[in-house]
């Protein structure tokens, strides 16, 4: 029994690539309609029908979540599993820190029964993630580590929004001198919440002094440092606007360690309100990101790519909440 031309056939006679036949075939969108024309015109000039395509939701959807999974993490893949098995589907976890050492998206569509992918702040570069969505491989990314394409689905929290309300707040207490325990400086993330510290700064009149800001990776031990750091000095900041709670733990201890009390001597700010943030003392002010739901939204935009549904934003920002408690206070007189 004579066999259809394989999608490589078709790229070949129709002269463009595989991921473009690729896309044509599963019907999606940004493909020129003379590029649609040149490669049915190629199956046809090949005889027989074209590659049968799979069903939309046939197979199990790869989650990658190359960290631990605790708090911050462990929210957003427990809410994608949660989810995922509430529309019949079955999940594939890759997980662990030691997963980062694996490189896995360029295998994915050639992996037998896996239908997509949620990628959970990816450690790949950008044109890994650009390779992978041009095979036609159904793709959305939670928390993009940097910047990606407008054509990949993606969900993230308001950094921007969210780091502006925290330093407006403090601002609002009176502090003008603000120390800011970044994140790593290569994160999306990083840059838009510092850009949202900084514009709350100049609405107050006040501009980021540079060694007033400290980069770092998001963790307990960076944030005692850098606290330790930016308090021992003469003229220290008033209060520290902190990359996430785990940072702003650190903060907290340091400032305890020098004798300085929280908040009457320096106030401290997180962001992410996982469960550590009501278990400090005093309990943190910071800004809540809807973890649960960006899982929930991350299932609900890949069902629809499955679907081949049309999708007017591929862009999902979901707005943060600030949430005040004991740890930020009047600017010290």
């Amino acid at each position: 029994m004579r066999q259809g031309p394989t999608v490589r056939d078709i790229a070949a006679q129709a002269g463009v690539s595989i991921a473009t036949v690729s896309r044509v075939l599963n019907d999606q969108e940004h493909v020129a309609p003379g590029t649609r024309e040149l490669v049915q015109q190629a199956i046809d000039e090949l005889g027989g029908r074209a590659p049968r395509r799979r069903p939309s939701r046939a197979g199990a959807v790869f989650v990658r979540c190359p960290y631990l999974l605790t708090d911050y993490f462990g929210l957003i893949v427990s809410s994608i599993a949660e989810t995922l098995d509430l529309h019949g589907l079955q999940l594939v976890l890759n997980a662990g820190e030691a997963a980062q050492e694996t490189p896995v998206l360029g295998t994915l569509p050639a992996r037998p029964g896996i239908a997509g992918a949620i990628v959970v702040l990816p450690p790949e570069p950008g044109a890994d993630l650009v390779a992978l969505q041009e095979t036609g491989f159904p793709l959305v990314v939670v928390d993009p580590r940097e910047e990606v394409p407008r054509d990949i689905a993606a969900v993230s929290a308001a950094h921007f929004a969210g780091a502006r309300s925290l330093t407006a707040h403090l601002t609002a207490l009176g502090h003008r001198r603000i120390g800011l325990l970044a994140g790593p400086d290569n994160w999306l993330a990083s840059s838009a919440r510092r850009a949202g510290h900084v514009s709350a700064l100049a609405d107050a009149g006040v501009l980021l002094e540079s060694r007033l800001a400290i980069p770092g990776e998001p963790t307990v031990r960076f944030g005692f440092q850098a606290a330790q750091r930016l308090l021992s000095v003469g003229d220290r900041p008033t209060a520290l606007v902190c990359f996430n709670d785990k940072v702003a733990s650190g903060a907290l201890a340091a400032a305890v360690q020098l004798g300085l009390r929280v908040p009457e001597d320096v106030s401290i700010g997180g962001f992410d309100d996982i469960d550590l943030a009501q278990a400090t003392r005093p309990a943190l002010t910071t800004v809540r990101q809807p973890l649960a739901e960006m899982g929930r939204i991350a299932v609900g935009l890949l069902v629809r790519i499955l679907d081949r549904h049309r999708l007017e934003a591929l862009h999902v920002e979901l707005a943060t909440d600030l949430i005040i408690r004991d740890s930020t206070g009047p600017a010290p007189r």
